[in-house]
């Protein structure tokens, strides 16, 4: 049984969410957070598998309470609730941990799908999200200060760095197998590789650590 929490300060739209999860036979919805403090204490309090994580919320918004459960257990993983296009914060909710985004406007099914694929170690990230990565990086200016290359690229072999690249614009591992003539076995232990030596939770990691070390060139 995945457990989840649902974070928003909506009620009915929070209502909807734990209606719709609920009627999963494999999701239990366990706990309900109307800002971020209630969201960290609820995942303090319940350990849930998936936590719906809304952006903007009162009192504490969704960012920081994402670093806050990131860092806490770190075992709940957090889905972004977004409106997307009104939201601005893509990258700064990836490196607060978030394991991907949903669209609150998304069909029930793929609401569900989403939370399976979040619990199970997966992250949920879409060309969409990976354009936005670019767009943000491309509004920056030259001389912004960005953070030192992560350590753990020196120690990637040439063919993980062009999965790395394949893996920050958002393509799959079968994706990625067709785009460098490999199996998707294959693409899967490279991926597997990256985690391990990138030291990272899960893909959207990889895409914040692709994008801050320069590994993906926006606009290229």
């Amino acid at each position: 049984m995945i457990r989840v929490a649902v974070a928003d300060d909506q009620a009915l739209v929070r209502s909807g969410f734990i209606v719709l999860l609920n009627s999963a036979d494999d999701i239990e919805v366990v706990g309900e957070a109307a800002n971020g403090v209630e969201a960290v204490e609820t995942v303090e309090r319940e350990r849930p598998d998936v936590v719906l994580m809304d952006i903007r919320m009162p009192e504490m918004d969704g960012l920081e309470a994402t670093r806050k459960i990131i860092s806490g257990t770190g075992q709940s993983r957090v889905l972004i609730l977004t409106t997307f296009n009104a939201d601005e914060y893509v990258f700064e909710a990836l490196r607060s941990g978030a394991s991907g985004f949903l669209l609150k406007d998304t069909i029930p099914d793929d609401l569900l799908a989403a939370v399976r694929v979040v619990a199970s170690g997966e992250s949920l990230l879409s060309p969409q999200v990976t354009t936005r990565l670019i767009e943000e990086f491309v509004r920056r200016p030259a001389e912004a200060e960005m953070p030192e290359p992560h350590p753990g690229l020196d120690q990637l072999t040439e063919r993980e760095t062009e999965v790395l690249d394949q893996v920050a614009r958002g393509l799959s591992n079968a994706e990625i197998a067709e785009v460098l003539y490999m199996s998707p076995a294959t693409a899967k232990t490279h991926v597997s590789r990256l985690l391990t030596k990138l030291d990272s939770r899960d893909r959207a990691q990889l895409v914040v650590i692709a994008y801050e070390s320069g590994v993906v060139a926006p606009g290229k």
